[in-house]
């Protein structure tokens, strides 16, 4: 019997805020992978090592979290004013599956500095010292998004004294502007509020009816009352993901949510849309330690917020979550509004599993209908490692 040989495909291994994944570039896939399908499908879950039953991915670049089964391709822009195309894979870990519905908000930091890098970005457009502008279109959502990349001597910076929680050592900083943020996803009319309330009432069988907003910014989320549910918000990793029932719980929250928001249409299809909508629930500032030991203080913060992503409770918070928080918290009324204090807030800092982070959005009423022209917020990026991937020849 004959095997297929592996084959090398040039990659980079990067962490982009408090995820990592592998990047790669779209002309360094294989012909087969180069277009949306099944091959590229096939060829991501075995860089990564899904579906993997024992929950491990031994067999491939991924770290076993949602916030490391992660790929990115990355092209020359299509579009006008933009300089990179970006399309974000979410592996699934144990299901052989790759889902497309969403950004990834921690990841977008690392696009700018890879495609300066890698030859993606006219190098006119980066100075010798000083800030790249990086126009970046987001393919997954239809956004855009501006990263601001420190350049040193030509290169990207990527050492610094910039701390993110949940990220144990400090590195360049690169602040990041989600354009328009609101989510234009299908069936929601293209609306921020697709049920067109900023609270309501969400009647979940077998767990009860309760008050959520339901948001399209970022990515779609469907945010609760931590005391709604029997949660403080101060609640760690392990507190949540050990407890089978709890996750059920909050599957379920998020499969009946998914529909009030036009996303699928019925709750047996959330399952395989696994990275959308996410669920988070959130209250008033307490004092907590973190899971690092970090002690994060009531005056430290404007709320807290929890939030679950690929069926787990995250270790600190998605990039897009926290654009949807942002968002949130900049509209009065909403559960997030009102879970920082309400009334007019164009940044908060919120407390998650890993520390604090701070997000700001502009947003406006226009003929009734709420809209944000940005949101802002810092990350960091780094190259972990560079080179090639291998896999076998006949495994896509």
């Amino acid at each position: 019997m004959t095997f297929a040989p592996q084959i090398k495909v040039a990659a980079t291994y990067m962490r982009g805020g408090t995820s990592k994944g592998v990047f790669f570039r779209l002309q360094d896939l294989p012909a087969a992978a180069q277009q949306p399908g099944a091959a590229r499908d096939a060829l991501l879950l075995r860089v990564i090592g899904s579906p993997d039953p024992y929950g491990k991915q031994i067999d491939g670049m991924g770290g076993a979290t949602s916030s490391t089964s992660k790929t990115v391709i990355l092209s020359k822009s299509t579009r006008p004013d933009h300089d990179i195309d970006y399309l974000f894979g979410q592996v699934s870990i144990d299901k052989a599956f790759v889902d497309w519905s969403g950004n990834c908000g921690n990841l977008s930091a690392a696009v700018g500095p890879f495609g300066i890098t890698n030859g993606l970005v006219d190098p006119a457009r980066i100075p010798q010292n000083g800030i790249a502008t990086v126009r970046i279109w987001q393919a997954n959502i239809g956004k855009t998004i501006i990263a601001h990349v420190p350049i040193t001597n030509g290169a990207v910076q990527e050492t610094g004294d910039f701390e993110l929680d949940g990220v144990t050592f400090p590195a360049a900083e690169v602040q990041l502007e989600f354009m328009d943020p609101a989510a234009e996803e299908e069936g929601s009319g293209g609306s921020m509020f697709p049920t067109g309330n900023l609270v309501d009432d969400l009647e979940v069988p077998g767990v009860g009816t309760f008050k959520a907003t339901m948001i399209n910014a970022g990515i779609p989320t469907i945010f609760v009352n931590a005391a709604d549910i029997g949660y403080k918000g101060t609640e760690l990793q392990d507190d949540i993901n050990s407890d089978t029932k709890a996750l059920t719980m909050f599957e379920t929250i998020r499969a009946y949510g998914a529909v009030r928001m036009g996303l699928i249409k019925h709750i047996d299809e959330a399952a395989k849309r696994q990275h959308t909508p996410k669920v988070a629930f959130v209250a008033p500032p307490t004092d907590y330690v973190s899971s690092s030991g970090k002690k994060v203080l009531a005056s430290d913060v404007n709320l807290l917020v929890r939030a679950l992503s690929m069926g787990k409770l995250h270790h600190a918070m998605m990039g897009t979550a926290a654009v949807a928080i942002g968002t949130a918290a900049a509209i009065p009324g909403t559960l997030v509004n009102l879970a920082a204090g309400g009334g007019n807030l164009d940044a908060v800092r919120f407390g998650h599993p890993s520390g604090t982070l701070r997000v700001g959005a502009q947003a406006e009423q226009i003929d009734g209908e709420w809209s944000v022209t940005k949101a802002i917020m810092s990350r960091s990026a780094r190259v972990l490692m560079e080179g090639w991937v291998r896999v076998p020849g006949d495994a896509f």
